[in-house]
């Protein structure tokens, strides 16, 4: 029960950064406090625990409602989501099979460490440096995610750099999610463990 629980923690990381990809996209904007604990979980390389990652369950409601929506038995199915999630976990398995790509991350989550010595992890400055690190590492790997949204808001800088930045979020709770022994079977063969992980956790 232990794995499941971390493993659906990972799993609810990967699908909070996603809806606010969908967030930005279509609004131009998402919660300040649900950005910054996203982007914390991308600096935390060596955790002892997914708790070290995401710290403590509030930190992940929009995920964990976001798993009842998707695996659950709601109608709140949402087709963009599943899409936006195929494409980060294709980009994982093959970031996963690159060493040159892992190595490069590491330097560069180093020079991000730095820098927020000096500003605050959602200054524009340092998203701008994450959404750097997804254009040149993890883009080139596979196919580009088309993102759908407000023209209007996808044209403004800082919501292209916000949704790079929050789907390298994405890819980091991809690995830990596949770290954990996540596979996608789990997702058709596990669905009510899931869920029911997903809404205890909601509950404490």
């Amino acid at each position: 029960m232990q794995e499941e629980t971390e493993r659906t923690m990972a799993f609810a990381g990967i699908l909070q950064a996603i809806m606010q990809v969908q967030l930005q996209a279509r609004n131009g904007e998402s919660d300040l406090d649900t950005l910054a604990a996203s982007l914390h979980s991308i600096l935390v390389t060596n955790p002892e625990s997914p708790k070290d990652v995401y710290g403590e369950s509030p930190d992940l409601k929009l995920g964990y409602e976001a798993i009842m929506n998707q695996l659950g038995d709601s109608r709140k199915k949402d087709v963009e989501v599943t899409r936006y999630l195929v494409g980060i976990l294709a980009l994982e398995r093959k970031l996963s099979r690159d060493d040159a790509a892992l190595g490069m991350l590491a330097e560069r989550f180093t020079q991000v460490q730095r820098q927020l010595h000096h500003f605050d992890i959602n200054d524009e400055q340092v998203i701008a440096n994450f959404a750097s690190i997804y254009s040149d590492i993890i883009s080139p790997l596979g196919h580009k995610l088309q993102i759908s949204g407000n023209p209007l808001h996808l044209q403004r800088p800082i919501v292209q750099q916000r949704i790079r930045a929050l789907l390298l979020c994405a890819m980091r709770s991809a690995v830990l999610w596949r770290q954990l022994g996540g596979k996608r079977r789990h997702l058709v063969f596990s669905r009510k463990a899931i869920v029911d992980v997903a809404k205890n956790s909601l509950t404490l």
